[in-house]
């Protein structure tokens, strides 16, 4: 069972009422269990597979999101592009609450995480100038703009500050990061990213705005009943986007760079790997090992 599309839902997005013919997958994994089981099921006769990045309750905080196993399960299924829906806040006037970013560019803000499957043995080294798959990242912006998203607006391009959590930014943190170009703030999307690159599958972000951080003086600083009321105010909108997307990979599959990423990345040569290892990894590289 495969399905060349994957979707991460974040907070407020548990499930996708477009799925149809839904199946639940367990996947065991060499890095230990992913966030929930898998769903699979069909959106206009395309295969999907959904997973629920903090567990359908949402009991995982953002450094406890097993997220080795969430991409080596999405992998094992035979995704090659996934979508990532996840809530922000917003940095920038012009970014309104409900307002949806697809951003470009990331800022490494984390240090409790394991971003890499690699060690033990082998080394690699992906290129990260472009942490996200521009043409996904292109066609999941056609989509939104299709959507008749109400009030919200949608931003192409843009800068996800990923920051480690779970408590919200200080003032003085959110003006910092607003003073390094920052456009939205997160705690998830930048570790899923690099772990999709060194897989070899394309990702993008759909990046909802929920509130405008703490650095805005008119507005009440970020309240988790803030964020769940404009993420339920999102949500509808977030998988009528991520139905589209869908329907135009499925038309056109867009070429990505990610799909070859491990091409000129590994170092190590790979005949003197132990065999455990290799058999660890070998879901990620078996197509190097000649």
């Amino acid at each position: 069972m495969e399905a060349a599309i994957g979707v991460v839902g974040g907070s407020g997005l548990y499930s996708m009422a477009a799925l149809q013919n839904v199946q639940e997958i367990k996947v065991d994994t060499p890095f230990g269990e992913p966030s929930d089981v898998l769903i699979y099921g069909t959106i206009d006769h395309t295969p999907v597979v959904f997973l629920a990045r903090h567990g359908r309750s949402h009991h995982l905080l953002p450094s406890e999101v097993p997220y080795r196993a969430n991409i080596y399960a999405m992998k094992s299924l035979g995704v090659k592009y996934i979508i990532s829906a996840s809530a922000v806040g917003s940095l920038r006037e012009q970014i309104k609450p409900l307002d949806m970013v697809i951003p470009h560019q990331f800022i490494d803000r984390t240090k409790n995480r394991i971003a890499t499957f690699f060690g033990q043995g082998i080394v690699a080294h992906i290129t990260f100038a472009d942490p996200v798959c521009l043409a996904l990242a292109d066609v999941l912006a056609t989509a939104a703009e299709s959507i008749d998203l109400g009030t919200g607006k949608v931003r192409r391009g843009g800068v996800y500050l990923c920051m480690e959590g779970p408590a919200f930014s200080t003032k003085a943190e959110s003006h910092l990061y607003r003073s390094w170009g920052a456009d939205v703030i997160g705690m998830t999307n930048l570790t899923e990213a690099k772990l999709a690159r060194e897989a070899e599958i394309a990702y993008a972000t759909l990046a909802l705005a929920t509130d405008y951080d703490c650095w805005h003086e008119e507005h009440d600083s970020v309240s988790v009943s803030m964020v769940i009321d404009n993420l339920h105010k999102n949500a509808i909108n977030a998988q009528k986007i991520i139905q589209a997307t869908v329907n135009l990979i499925t038309a056109n599959p867009p070429v990505s760079e990610a799909h070859t990423a491990l091409k000129s990345a590994i170092f190590t040569d790979l005949t003197k790997v132990s065999a455990a290892t290799l058999d660890k990894l070998g879901l990620i590289i078996k197509k190097y090992l000649q």
